[in-house]
């Protein structure tokens, strides 16, 4: 992401400095004005939540207020899109996830933007697990009697998600993938839906975002089954991993990172992915965040985000080419 520019006469490097100098002051001066972080998930996700919680640190460390704006719809293709269509300067920043910067390129036939080429990434600041669940009435307590259940009744049992091609939709493929069995996925507009559906009794399962049926679970509505990551969770310590029951690759975390438009100048990256780091490693901002579920998870540089997500979007573009799930 580095930039190095030259001059070869008098006259022209007069020019350059006199065009070009002015981009180290700028630099240094930035931010001057407030930075908008875009959320591409309605008010009360995880994205949202996340992006709430740090805002206000954030602005604390730069200066500036940091306004956070929520821009709905498509897995949050569109609030990506508008981000990598800004001006490359700093403030409009996106806080992206799995959905839009590691699935969606592999579930739509089309899109807006290229995660590689449109975006400078800044640090990843927290994850989440996704959750199994199940309605109370079915008749198991982990993950190895769900799998025998649905084994006994292939294409019976039925599992939520918040829609097409989401992180939810390809951990409930991945999970039929690895247990080899064959259940039924229903996409719904949102995990609110999904998870009332649950409750109700409609549907037998769900796989989601921890804080978003944690209160669920916790008030008996569901039962809880297990979690797809590589370690227990501090609200459900009683919760075993997929992989402490067999099923090692079912790791299925909901991460979140801090995105500018490509061509951001690298001290507005640089001096994002401090204040950013810095408000995610707060003891107090961990507290809070591990009191919702939420794990903090920075990056050590701009470029190991880049290399995380490169990574990220290689593993999940095989989970979509073996199960086929498409999000248009």
């Amino acid at each position: 992401m580095k930039r190095r520019f030259g001059a070869h006469c008098a006259i022209g490097s007069a020019m350059a400095v006199a065009v070009f100098g002015v981009g180290p002051a700028l630099a240094q001066e930035y931010p001057v004005k407030a930075i908008r972080m875009v959320v591409g998930f309605p008010p009360g996700g995880s994205n949202d939540i996340v992006a709430r919680q740090l805002a206000p640190r954030v602005s604390d460390l730069l200066g500036q207020q940091v306004v956070v704006e929520n821009r709905p719809g498509a897995n949050a293709t569109i609030a990506t899109e508008h981000v990598a269509r800004s001006n490359p300067d700093g403030y409009t920043i996106l806080i992206g996830s799995v959905s839009s910067l590691a699935l969606s390129p592999h579930t739509f036939s089309k899109l807006g933007y290229d995660v590689q080429r449109d975006f400078a990434p800044v640090t990843t600041v927290a994850m989440t697990p996704e959750l199994i669940a199940v309605h109370p009435s079915l008749p198991v307590k982990n993950l190895q009697e769900l799998i025998a259940l649905a084994k006994q009744q292939p294409g019976k049992l039925t599992f939520a998600s918040s829609g097409n091609g989401g992180l939810p939709h390809l951990a409930i493929e991945l999970m039929k993938s690895l247990a080899q069995i064959n259940v039924l996925h229903v996409a719904y507009k949102g995990a609110g839906p999904a998870a009332n559906d649950v409750v109700g009794g409609h549907v037998t399962g769900i796989i989601m975002d921890f804080p978003a049926i944690f209160g669920q679970v916790k008030a008996g509505r569901m039962r809880a089954l297990g979690l797809a990551a590589e370690q227990r969770i501090g609200l459900m310590p009683d919760v075993p991993t997929a992989g402490e029951q067999g099923l090692k690759g079912l790791l299925a975390v909901n991460w979140f990172a801090i995105m500018a438009p490509a061509k951001t100048p690298r001290p507005a990256v640089d001096k994002l992915h401090a204040a950013f780091v810095k408000a995610a490693q707060a003891p107090d901002m961990q507290e809070r965040l591990r009191g919702m579920g939420i794990e903090p998870m920075t990056s050590a540089s701009p470029e190991a985000a880049a290399k995380f997500l490169q990574s990220e979007s290689q593993r999940w573009g095989k989970v979509v080419k073996e199960s086929g799930a498409r999000a248009d």
